[in-house]
């Protein structure tokens, strides 16, 4: 870009070669680890830093038995926060603890009616094989969710 007056000064600067150093900024020394030699050369430091071979199946399928194991876990960590939750809710009958009881069937039936498609992006063919303690575990978390409910409503004097 050649320098024209109709740009702002810090444009203009910014594409014009810089200026050399002065005596009293040749006399003071470059900070710890400053290269002056790779300033402003990003495309030289690239080449040098090795490129990453991209994952074998092996390993991908590694990563999505590993993801999968935290999609199946998840209804497990909801647990703690769902029981503080229904037991600060208290017995009574209240708008309040009726939402909280209903949000407490909700969300398990809602994920043990969608295993199959909680879990279709991390199934292959070779992964077939491992997902099913998968698939268990997340529909045995999802139950143990439902138990919590039925103890509220329990709780709550509603069962017989």
């Amino acid at each position: 870009m050649p320098v024209n007056s109709s740009y702002p000064s810090w444009v203009q600067e910014l594409h014009s070669p810089p200026k050399p150093r002065s005596k009293i900024a040749s006399s003071l020394r470059d900070p710890p680890g400053f290269s002056p030699s790779l300033t402003g050369k990003r495309s030289a430091l690239a080449s040098k830093i090795p490129q990453r071979s991209p994952p074998t199946p092996e390993e991908t399928d590694i990563l999505k038995i590993k993801k999968s194991w935290e999609v199946a876990l998840a209804p497990a960590k909801q647990l703690p926060m769902n029981a503080i939750m229904m037991y600060m809710s208290g017995n009574s009958l209240q708008i309040f603890s009726i939402m909280m009881v209903f949000m407490l069937f909700k969300n398990p039936i809602q994920g043990l009616l969608q295993t199959n498609q909680a879990f279709a992006r991390y199934e292959t063919p070779r992964t077939k094989g491992k997902m099913w303690l998968v698939k268990a575990v997340y529909v045995l978390m999802n139950l143990v969710a439902l138990a919590l409910g039925v103890w509220k409503v329990n709780g709550m004097g509603l069962l017989p």
